[in-house]
């Protein structure tokens, strides 16, 4: 049995699961599974490596994308550029494991952002700054396209407050990017508190939450004629680019 899965906590509910399982099935990998390891802290990532001798590869989400980087022994230059890791490749090797640290966010995002982009969409406010939001500022960097930073605690005097989002800060970021939790099952009532009846057509609000398809962000932006947005696209590319990932080292497979 060769078995992949996903790092985290909570993870309350994902769509890893069936994706990988029905990518293993079109490739006619019978022995192939895919699981949900609900990791309250990222110390206990060797003991499940060490325990499940089977793992070949693990993708890492909240909150876990930062803090898993010193108990890598290979990072990706992209991973490294970011800052932050959601693939892992387990390479096992006659008993010997080694862990190595990309970032496929960086794919996910930028291929599902880019054609939704429009001449307007000049400066971007990404709300949270979380490991998530670090592949969202890598992107929009390499586009050229300038950032602010929202957080409830800003580390920063570049960074704002939720409170300090005015109309006018509203009006100069017509792309607006939710790295946050906030909005994803079970806590689907929950949203960012922006001002959303300043929000017009020529906004783009993409949440990188993806259960539910329509966030409520999403669904308070789209009554006001803004263009919105989900994580779904995003999270299969990303899984893709894992998947070619974990193939490389998939032979010679030695235990």
């Amino acid at each position: 049995m060769t078995s992949y899965g996903l790092i985290g906590f909570p993870i309350v509910q994902s769509s890893s699961v069936d994706y990988f399982t029905a990518k293993f099935q079109a490739e006619g990998l019978q022995d192939f599974h895919y699981h949900l390891f609900p990791l309250q802290e990222v110390s206990g990532l060797p003991a499940l490596i060490a325990d499940n001798t089977s793992l070949c590869g693990l993708n890492v989400t909240i909150p876990h994308k930062v803090t898993v980087i010193p108990m890598l022994d290979k990072l990706d230059t992209t991973a490294a550029a970011v800052g932050a890791v959601n693939t892992i490749a387990i390479v096992r090797n006659y008993g010997n494991v080694s862990l190595e640290g990309y970032n496929t966010d960086v794919i996910g995002f930028e291929q599902s952002l880019l054609p939704l982009l429009r001449p307007g969409h000049k400066r971007a406010l990404v709300l949270g700054t979380g490991g998530a939001s670090k592949a969202v500022a890598y992107v929009l960097r390499n586009n050229n396209i300038p950032i602010t930073f929202v957080s409830r605690n800003p580390k920063s005097q570049d960074q704002l407050r939720y409170e300090d989002i005015s109309g006018k800060v509203l009006a100069a970021h017509s792309l607006i990017i939710n790295t946050t939790p906030l909005g994803k099952y079970p806590h689907i009532s929950t949203f960012p508190p922006l001002t959303y009846e300043l929000l017009t057509s020529g906004h783009l609000l993409y949440d990188l939450n993806y259960i539910p398809e329509l966030t409520r962000f999403m669904q308070l932006g789209s009554a006001k004629g803004a263009t919105v947005m989900g994580g779904l696209r995003m999270l299969q590319l990303q899984a893709d680019a894992a998947w070619e990932i974990w193939k490389k080292h998939m032979l010679p497979f030695r235990k």
